[in-house]
């Protein structure tokens, strides 16, 4: 028996389970890498390194699994996304633990950075392209509900690493931590393939030896990557914007603590200052959300204006000399960057389409690595010659300033209306294949049917039998058309 066939996204349903699995990823993703400032201190002074290098252990970790994620869409594509990212979890896991063995910075980068920055890679790409697949109106507000876990995990995972560091040392911690991530194991349980109408016809080939040779080595590469999204203008830009911003946008996150440690504040008190950082942020994501979905202003153009705002606040943390006073900055911040990020991904299928939404997220990822792996290590890097984090908070605002610019040179983003090629394409992408699907089958006679007219017509069939007996699902397995 075959899956659900739906017409168009349905905008809800089952993909509110997916949403809450983005929910809990993002929780044991992002939140976790934002929370490993908590061991920043440690790791300094246990391996007796300078800011920069330590800084490494981080952004390596983030680069892989930006750099990765086209392996993430391939694998996902192919075996699908849930026993991916369930692969993921457990990567993720068994580096984290090879890192509490660790006797240099090496192991570190080689443990965290590397084998757990792969196993995000295999959870991030798949869990929110599945999403994207689910939610068109509701989408900027389903993204923000699924990066809301970033928030709330970086509000108890500060706390909670600081005090088992201080009970089990910094091993331990690590240990435990590793435990937690496979918990991304049972999150992929949740991520239910969908089976959509228009997708019906590329699903299988009438030219077996076209097929067969695109399944090359090179034709596997071209198709993980979507290599014709780099001549695209409008993702190029879009990238390339996004990259500067990331520079810049994660240096508060990774060195908030220390920059406290150095002002004189305790472990606790500079633990607390990421930890209610958070809480503006957790709020924004969904609001950021909700007013990107009202459409009475264009996403790329709320985009625009919550990176000014980004950039801006990073120019005033390095006014906050004292707990409050750092503490405001730091609340703004975290409402700027947390209505920022839910728009990078929400944003993209506007530019790319729906029906590339998977690919394109992986090679976005991927050349949003470079911002990701430079950043912190940069930031560190001015705060050995300066003796400060305050130079590296300001240049981190002119990147996130510097990417908000270039955001003018995407094509139509003066324009009042939103221009989304890729709705267009899936629109009128089954009218485009019927038409094709007419002349060939005049050429080969009225008695031949194609494989693919064969298999909707299949699925058409499936689907209004079930309408026909009106009886509910229970397990997705029963074919509906909705």
């Amino acid at each position: 028996m075959g899956q659900r066939v739906y017409r168009e996204l349905p905008d809800g349903g089952w993909g509110w389970m997916v949403v809450l699995a983005g929910f809990l990823n993002n929780c044991l993703l992002v939140g976790v890498v934002r929370s490993l400032s908590v061991f920043f201190v440690d790791f300094t002074q246990h391996f007796q390194e300078s800011s920069s290098r330590v800084s490494w252990v981080t952004s390596i970790a983030m680069a892989t699994q930006q750099l990765a994620s086209p392996l993430g869409s391939a694998l996902g594509k192919r075996y699908g996304a849930r026993s991916v990212v369930m692969a993921g979890g457990v990567l993720a896991s068994l580096g984290m633990f090879a890192a509490s063995f660790g006797q240099s910075l090496l192991h570190m980068y080689l443990s965290i950075g590397l084998v757990t920055g792969l196993g995000w890679a295999l959870v991030f790409t798949p869990t929110m392209a599945t999403i994207s697949r689910y939610f068109d109106k509701r989408r900027a507000l389903a993204t923000g509900l699924a990066f809301t876990g970033v928030g709330i995990a970086s509000f108890f995972f500060s706390p909670l690493f600081r005090l088992l560091i201080d009970e089990y040392t910094w091993r331990g911690a690590l240990q435990v931590l590793s435990a937690i991530l496979l918990n991304l194991c049972v999150c992929a349980a949740l991520l239910r393939p969908i089976r959509l109408l228009q997708n019906l016809p590329a699903a299988t080939s009438q030219h077996p030896d076209r097929a067969n040779k695109a399944s090359g080595c090179w034709g596997n590469v071209t198709s993980a990557l979507d290599l014709g999204l780099l001549r695209q203008r409008g993702f190029m830009v879009y990238t390339l914007a996004l990259t500067l911003m990331t520079t810049g946008y994660f240096v508060p996150y990774i060195h908030l603590v220390a920059h406290g440690k150095n002002l004189g504040f305790t472990d606790y008190e500079a633990a607390l200052l990421l930890s209610l950082t958070s809480i503006p942020d957790t709020v924004a994501r969904p609001f950021s959300g909700w007013l990107s979905d009202l459409k009475l202003v264009r996403s790329i153009h709320l985009l625009f204006l919550w990176s000014i705002l980004s950039g801006v606040s990073l120019f005033l943390l390095p006014l906050g000399r004292t707990f409050p006073t750092l503490m405001a900055a730091g609340l703004f911040y975290g409402l700027c960057a947390g209505g920022l990020s839910p728009l990078f991904f929400s944003t993209l299928p506007d530019i790319v389409g729906i029906g590339r939404i998977l690919n394109a997220t992986g090679l976005f990822l991927m050349l949003l690595s470079v911002g990701g792996l430079l950043g912190p290590p940069l930031s560190g890097l001015l705060e050995d010659r300066t003796g400060s984090y305050n130079t590296s908070f300001m240049v981190s605002g002119v990147f996130v300033l510097a990417g908000s610019l270039a955001l003018l040179l995407l094509p139509g983003f003066f324009a009042r209306t939103e221009q989304r090629p890729g709705a267009r394409a899936i629109r009128h992408h089954s009218a485009r294949h019927a038409a094709r699907e007419n002349d060939q089958s005049r050429a080969q006679g009225p008695g031949t049917r194609t494989g693919q007219q064969h298999q909707l017509e299949t699925a058409l069939a499936d689907s209004g039998k079930q309408l026909k007996n009106s009886q509910p699902s229970d397990d997705g397995a029963t074919p509906s058309l909705r």
